[in-house]
């Protein structure tokens, strides 16, 4: 069965779909098959993974269909069939990675999600609460995934709680400022919010056609990115938010989970990631590497030596900066291939 990953802050701007596209690949580069679920009707790690595709994605007769909002449209729209698998696309350049692609309507959805998930005495909507995991589920299976990735919009929607308690891990992407810092301490109560309807409800959804995830998901640790380096060390103006960040979750925010069902055995958890405040990493901006990342079609990490389109000095300051990129995202893949492997 695929381990899968959601990452999710309810705070916006915290470089949530690169770290998704990032992990994903870099696993992929590792030899998994990994699934990228777009469950973010912005559709940006959609648009990431098909580029110059994307709009004909969702206007060509034999693609159109083939996204995270018509997969579960059986169960949300009553139709007599039962939710089938849909085809994933692969970058050209990875072809161990598969996208399960997002739909900019897929908000429409979070109604009758929301009634459904407090009416549970209800039989019409018995199907709705497990229909993703269905769908993702069945993707999983019809390509072998061993890691399933999934990238959300930074709301409170019931599609969000949902898609968060059908994961068995999670991370929370952050940035070095102080309304990250809010937002952890905000999560102390969402997420042990969530938790609760699960425990309450999960045997009530049972018996339908859809069921929950079985469990609850399991806190994996945080990432810190955006931020610029001086003398191989985040620059100044941020390193006091890194530090406040990594006390907030290791003291505030760990213990709240621990109580809720939501973390693993300490015991699991390698010494120096608890010291650092279960912090994976620390992700300095990319820069001008980002946008020559979006035109190749590939991450950071990945680019050539032509794609870098630089000379000199210049090329091997971006070639340094690359491969200390790259370096992060191996460390950062093998922490959670180990901790999700406990």
């Amino acid at each position: 069965m695929a381990k899968r990953l959601v990452l999710f802050n309810h705070k916006g701007g915290v470089s949530k779909t690169t770290t998704v596209y990032n992990i994903g690949w870099m696993l992929a580069e590792q030899g998994h098959r990994v699934l990228l679920v777009d469950a973010d009707p912005q559709c940006n790690l959609s648009s990431l993974i098909l580029g110059d595709n994307f709009d004909a994605y969702y206007l060509d007769e034999d693609t159109r269909d083939q996204n995270i909002k018509d997969g579960v449209a059986p169960a949300f729209k009553g139709k007599p069939t039962p939710i089938q698998a849909i085809s994933c696309k692969s970058p050209d350049r990875q072809p161990n990675l598969k996208l399960l692609a997002g739909h900019a309507t897929l908000s429409e959805y979070d109604a009758s999600l929301t009634f459904a998930q407090n009416s549970n005495a209800l039989a019409t909507l018995q199907n709705l609460p497990g229909a993703f995991n269905e769908l993702i589920q069945k993707v999983e299976d019809a390509n072998a995934i061993d890691y399933t990735i999934i990238d959300l919009n930074p709301g409170l929607s019931a599609i969000n709680q949902n898609m968060f308690l059908n994961a068995d891990f999670f991370l929370i992407p952050t940035n070095p400022d102080p309304f990250s810092i809010m937002a952890l301490e905000t999560l102390q109560a969402i997420f042990p919010r969530w938790a609760s309807w699960k425990v309450q409800n999960e045997q009530a959804f049972q018996d339908s056609a859809y069921p929950l995830r079985p469990g609850l998901p399991k806190f994996l640790g945080t990432s810190i990115q955006r931020f610029n380096v001086r003398k191989g060390r985040p620059a100044a103006p941020y390193r006091d938010n890194i530090a406040e960040i990594n006390t907030v979750t290791r003291d505030q925010l760990f213990p709240i989970l621990e109580k809720s069902g939501l973390t693993l055995t300490r015991t699991d958890y390698p010494d120096h990631l608890i010291n650092d405040g279960f912090c994976l990493g620390q992700i300095q901006d990319f820069g001008s590497l980002l946008q020559r990342s979006h035109i190749a079609g590939v991450p950071v990490f990945s680019l050539n030596r032509e794609e870098l389109g630089d000379t000199g000095v210049v090329l091997v300051n971006a070639m340094t900066k690359r491969d200390q990129i790259h370096q992060q995202f191996v460390q950062i893949t093998q922490l959670l291939a180990r901790l999700m492997n406990n």
